[in-house]
């Protein structure tokens, strides 16, 4: 009986190499559809992000990722200078600019 058993198991492990296989295939699609509806895009929105702060110049209109709006009035490397009101300036991080303040557009219309 115990032969038998290992005979029985042994048959199992080498005829189950090809489902093995096949147990991945459900694995690699999930991380294929992750690729393309999670982390390709969030790659090219960090990309995009990266480049609109490097093209910062004076006289943009930004908002902070903290919902302050001004207009930019000096740049360094890694800070930013924010005219918010008359004569009433803030530095903040360069990374802290989220995009470009609708104010701008709804003043040029």
């Amino acid at each position: 009986m115990f032969f038998e058993t290992l005979a029985y198991a042994a048959g199992q492990k080498g005829g189950g190499g090809s489902q093995g296989l096949i147990g991945l295939i459900p694995l690699v699609l999930m991380f294929v559809i992750f690729y393309f509806l999670l982390i390709r895009p969030q790659q090219k929105q960090v990309k995009r992000h990266q480049e609109f702060i490097r093209n910062l110049k004076k006289g943009d209109r930004v908002v902070t990722n903290g919902g302050i709006h001004g207009t930019i009035t000096g740049l360094t490397d890694t800070v930013v200078t924010l005219e918010v009101a008359d004569n009433v300036r803030i530095k903040v991080s360069r990374n802290a600019i989220a995009g470009y303040s609708r104010e701008q557009s709804a003043q040029t219309q």
